[in-house]
């Protein structure tokens, strides 16, 4: 029977779009479902400020009557305009093993991108740099961490069956906390305090948080300006990811520094909601809320480091030491013993070199494939 892509137009095929990933990794041990309420946010124009400077569509397949797969095209304009060229985006791709049924979703995107004039496409991305990015290509026996992403192992080989090569990768770390890293941490972090005069400040409470989201998005547009991948966050975007992230964070494992009164870096860790996500099966209410309530109060034992940034005339300071030093604090506190990290390009060989200094694994791969249009 003929694959049919249909072109997702309305709430209700939002919805469909939406869904699809749970019936595809149903009982599967090591996916983490997104909630759905942010994810059909994330898709609509209505919701999503993004599409002030976005133009998106996103398409379903259908085989034998059912749903076999999902894939969106982005034109991130802000993005292109940066950096001179004209580079579309596939997202969001999701399929059954068909290798018919992606080259049909891959041929929809990419028809629909060169309509646009795009000239090149690159994927997994998303609008921004904090939306879902990569496709996994190593490391499908771990629990990935909410802020990272999980695919089937075959997703991989059939990508490169249909033309597409990597552009850059990025590399993730399992690192085991000891007494000994505490320490060292510690102590560099009071010698940099002393030398250049950086406080350390702490937050009780969300409300007490929430006036420093803007001051934390505008060192991200500093601090990753020259970063793949990244156009600036405007003040529609901020208001709509603080709301997102706000209601998951734990104030306890949100740090910022300042020297002089200024603000010049901050580090964002949340305590691993993958296991309460998964009992939450995608919304917070009727249950989910309970089992991520336990997650977010820190009754677990890792940590995942969600966000990092210092203001690139401070980097040389040492100001990042001092932010690692005070979350690994936090962790000795509550009993926690791991540091999950986010994606690091494969490039970033100091930060990698940071981590190996670590007991540590490096345990997942996601890549960002591109092909010319």
């Amino acid at each position: 029977m003929a694959i049919v892509i249909e072109e997702v137009k309305d709430k209700a095929g939002r919805k469909k779009f939406v869904n699809f990933p749970f019936d595809l990794y149903k009982g599967h041990p090591y996916w983490v479902p997104p909630l759905k309420d942010d994810e059909l946010k994330a898709i609509s124009p209505k919701t999503n400020p993004v599409f002030d400077f976005c133009e998106a569509k996103f398409w379903l397949a259908i085989k034998d009557g059912k749903i076999a797969g999902r894939i969106g095209a982005i034109v991130n304009h802000e993005y292109n305009q940066k950096i001179g060229k004209k580079i579309g985006r596939f997202s969001r791709l999701e399929f059954v093993e068909n290798k018919s049924v992606l080259e049909e979703l891959l041929k929809v995107a990419e028809g629909w991108l060169k309509e646009q004039g795009m000239e090149e496409v690159q994927g997994p991305l998303g609008f921004s740099n904090l939306d879902t990015q990569g496709m996994l290509v190593e490391g499908f026996d771990h629990l990935p961490s909410i802020g990272s992403v999980y695919h089937l192992p075959y997703y991989k080989d059939l990508i490169d069956q249909c033309g597409y090569e990597k552009e850059i990768d990025w590399v993730e770390f399992r690192l085991t906390l000891g007494e000994q890293a505490v320490t060292k941490a510690d102590r560099g972090s009071k010698l940099i305090q002393r030398r250049y005069g950086i406080e350390v400040m702490h937050f009780k409470d969300r409300e007490e948080m929430r006036p420093y989201a803007p001051v934390i998005f505008q060192i991200l547009n500093d601090a990753f300006s020259d970063l793949p991948f990244v156009a600036p966050f405007s003040e529609h975007m901020i208001d709509f990811y603080a709301e997102k992230y706000m209601k998951l964070l734990n104030p306890e494992f949100v740090k910022m520094v300042k020297m002089n009164d200024e603000i010049i870096g901050f580090v964002v860790g949340m305590p691993s909601l993958s296991e309460a996500m998964r009992k939450a099966k995608g919304s917070i209410f009727p249950f989910g809320f309970v089992h991520l309530k336990k997650a977010i109060d820190g009754n677990v034992d890792t940590l995942d480091q969600m966000l990092t940034g210092v203001k690139k005339e401070h980097q040389s300071t040492g100001a990042g030491v001092i932010l690692m030093a005070e979350l690994q604090n936090e962790m000795a506190r509550k009993g926690m013993t791991y540091i999950e990290t986010t994606g690091i390009f494969e490039t970033n060989h100091n930060a990698i070199a940071n981590w190996k200094n670590y007991d540590h694994i490096q345990h997942k791969r996601k890549r960002c494939w591109k092909k010319s249009l």
